[in-house]
């Protein structure tokens, strides 16, 4: 275990934190406003007293852009994980279906599967995350029968009081970077990196965003 340099932290977050950004725009302009339109129920919008094209159209992105934020920012968070990881224990990102890190700490070998808050799945997609973890297991033995392999699920903010699940542990938040990283206040210490030229990135964002309600509004008139 090596201790962890959180100016390596902030380089990373400075190196990559533009990736989550570009993605944010991207997935704006891939939302076609037309396809969405023609799902949605139109006496809704009345009985809701939505009124005016606008209210629809920023409705309509809005919503879109609160679902796949929570995606590309989760994708991003496994990176981050993934890296301080490496950094502390040598982990490595896995290759092995369902789950995203692997690390060996105190003759253990800890297989996590990474989500960014702790309410992430319904019950079929929780079982499926168990057999994936016992997939894992029996994957890993074949090579070294007398691995001593534990199962975590990891999330990136949230808490759970009850973290042995039987199958598996599930680490959230503070205890979840404490995790992976060995230091009890990594939770906090990596929220200010995170700024990093956030309005700036975010502006152009905006712009974006302005310019497609605009345009959709055009295109009603």
């Amino acid at each position: 275990m090596k201790k962890l340099n959180l100016k390596d932290v902030s380089q990373y977050v400075e190196q990559n934190i533009g990736t989550f950004h570009q993605k944010r725009i991207q997935s704006l302009n891939s939302l076609k406003l037309s396809k969405v339109l023609k799902r949605k129920n139109p006496y809704l919008f009345k009985a809701k007293f939505v009124l005016t094209a606008e209210q629809i159209i920023r409705g309509i992105v809005d919503a879109h852009i609160s679902s796949s934020e929570e995606g590309i920012f989760g994708d991003w968070l496994e990176g981050l994980a993934i890296f301080i990881n490496e950094k502390v224990y040598e982990g490595k990102k896995s290759g092995i279906v369902g789950i995203d890190l692997e690390f060996d700490n105190d003759d253990r070998r800890y297989i996590v599967n990474i989500k960014s808050g702790p309410n992430w799945g319904n019950s079929s997609q929780i079982a499926k995350m168990v057999t994936d973890f016992k997939t894992a297991k029996r994957t890993l033995r074949t090579s070294n029968s007398q691995l001593n392999i534990v199962a975590i699920n990891g999330c990136c903010y949230g808490k759970d009081n009850r973290p042995d699940k039987g199958d598996y542990f599930k680490y959230c938040g503070q205890e979840f970077w404490k995790f992976i990283s060995g230091n009890a206040n990594l939770y906090t210490q990596i929220i200010e990196p995170l700024g990093y030229k956030a309005k700036e990135k975010n502006d152009v964002f905006v712009k974006s965003y302005s310019q497609m309600i605009n345009k959709s509004l055009h295109k009603n008139e």
